[in-house]
């Protein structure tokens, strides 16, 4: 494409994620004149290096586990030997089916797709870098900043890649460890170091936190730590690492906190894994071209219908802050697209964003936690059922893990579902739809749930925070179950 060359659209799309192809597609069905422009591969980080390659690593992870177990249900079943390669490569099949299926997408719906990176002239022009070489120009009335994320680097940690790693590096399963460190218990450090101990490596995670996955129900991060545990991830809470020392191929790393009984303790790992957090992608847009200010910590401000303070220029997913999560992303791109359609009602309404873990077994939640709840003022009513009571589980010889209803006391609102077990990230679903549509704990016990499954226990939770539960046994109540 010449230096010269000029697009004239209707909405140019800056980055081609979850977010960015949501509003891409969905302007293009509206009848809008669409171009999306990616310094990388159509899908962004979740499609090529995030959500997509690390659910297929787990998937490995999971079967795994099931051989492992197998003689429990009466198999007997030779030890797996994982092929580093052939899993990388399941890995990438996975990964270019996906972005394949956006690219048809994309063909089939009129977008247009630009490989290069992205910046304002002002803001209805923007200035691309052509992956291939030179420069072309896009003349938007609207623009939808969808850049994402990208993990954050430490100074004192410097990455190589090799040794010392950030997730990007972890995903594409160069070399399996024998020995891995995890520099933070969040869900990132969390999943690679279930991908990486079910592939043969021991796995430490030091989290500084009192607690795993910070911010979660707290009972539901103890529960997951202690299953975690069990299963030979060791795990060090309110505990930091020092000094990392590079000799050759192995890293010393200095360890002092809780878990260390507070005494500076040097180990020495092939791997380290540094999962502290991602920041926004913003630094190189251009914004000020654009009438645009990002924040101290790189987003970008914006209101119930993605519109940042430019009237012309949205921003959607990670650059406009957190959850960072792809379906929130999704959602609001495509919010952002009936928006500049016209829809003056189109909002972005977050009463209900699940958070999804995708460790084994899964965490789920949607809405207030315990400790949320109770800080928002509400008097708090909790519902519990173990997976342990579960006929369901038994039978799948997985009977670890806990599901947690809370709600409001005076009123019997939910607030708030949070689940630990196998194929939590489909039965959080019910509870999505349940907090969209209001519905009391009284109305998730009425309903009838089919039996033997996993989401009975949903209801057997309900139940049990009137005391009604009956696979469980109750405290027994000042009044006869039903008395007036």
């Amino acid at each position: 494409m010449s230096t010269s060359a000029e697009h004239q659209v209707d909405a140019a799309i800056i980055g081609a994620g979850p977010g960015g192809y949501h509003a891409a597609i969905r302007l293009a069905q509206l009848g809008k004149k669409v171009i999306c422009i990616d310094r990388d591969e159509v899908g962004g980080v979740c499609l090529n290096w995030g959500c997509i390659p690390t659910k297929a690593l787990l998937h490995v992870g999971e079967v795994i586990r099931h051989i492992e177990r197998a003689e429990a249900i009466g198999l007997r079943v030779p030890k797996a030997e994982v092929e580093r390669e052939a899993v990388a490569k399941f890995k990438t099949d996975v990964v270019n089916a996906n972005v394949g299926g956006v690219k048809t997408l994309f063909k089939a719906n009129g977008v247009e797709f630009m490989k290069g990176e992205a910046s304002f002239k002002s803001p209805t022009q923007l200035e691309v870098k052509l992956a291939d070489g030179g420069t072309a120009r896009i003349v938007a009335r609207d623009v939808v900043i969808a850049t994402g994320s990208a993990p954050v680097d430490v100074k004192g940690w410097p990455r190589d890649g090799e040794t010392i790693v950030n997730s990007d590096d972890a995903v594409r399963l160069g070399r399996i460890p024998k020995r891995l460190l995890v520099i933070g218990g969040g869900v990132i450090g969390l999943e690679f170091a279930t991908v990486y101990k079910r592939l043969g490596a021991d796995a430490l995670v030091v989290e500084m936190m009192p607690q795993i996955l910070t911010g979660t129900d707290a009972e539901i991060g103890k529960t997951l730590g202690r299953i975690l545990k069990k299963q030979g991830i060791e795990i060090m809470l309110n505990t930091k690492v020092g000094a990392l020392e590079k000799r050759g191929e192995i890293v010393r790393a200095t360890i002092n906190g809780e878990g260390t009984g507070g005494k500076d303790e040097t180990r020495e790992f092939d791997m380290v894994l540094v999962a502290v957090g991602r920041r926004p992608v913003t630094d190189n847009l251009g914004l000020k071209a654009a009438g645009l200010d990002a924040d101290d910590r790189g987003f970008l401000a914006v209101d119930r219908q993605q519109r940042t303070k430019v009237p012309n220029i949205f921003a959607i997913g990670d650059v406009s802050g957190a959850p960072l999560l792809a379906h929130r992303a999704m959602k609001q791109g495509v919010v952002a697209a009936e928006v500049i359609n016209g829809d003056r009602s189109a909002a972005f309404d977050p009463v209900a964003v699940p958070n999804c873990v995708y460790t084994d077994p899964e965490v789920a939640t949607v809405g207030l936690s315990e400790e949320e709840a109770k800080a928002a003022g509400y008097e708090v009513r909790v519902g519990k059922f173990p997976l342990a009571a579960s006929g369901r589980a038994r039978t799948m010889n997985d009977t670890e893990g806990l599901i947690k209803l809370v709600a409001d006391a005076k009123t019997d609102l939910l607030l708030g579902m949070h689940i630990v077990a196998p194929q939590a990230e489909s039965l959080i679903g019910e509870g999505v739809i349940a907090l969209e549509m209001g519905a009391t704990l009284e109305d998730v016990g009425l309903s009838v749930h089919p039996h033997p499954t996993l989401t009975e226990g949903i209801m057997d939770a309900a139940e049990a925070a009137h005391g009604k539960a009956i696979h469980l046994i109750n405290p027994k109540p000042k009044t006869p179950v039903g008395a007036q």
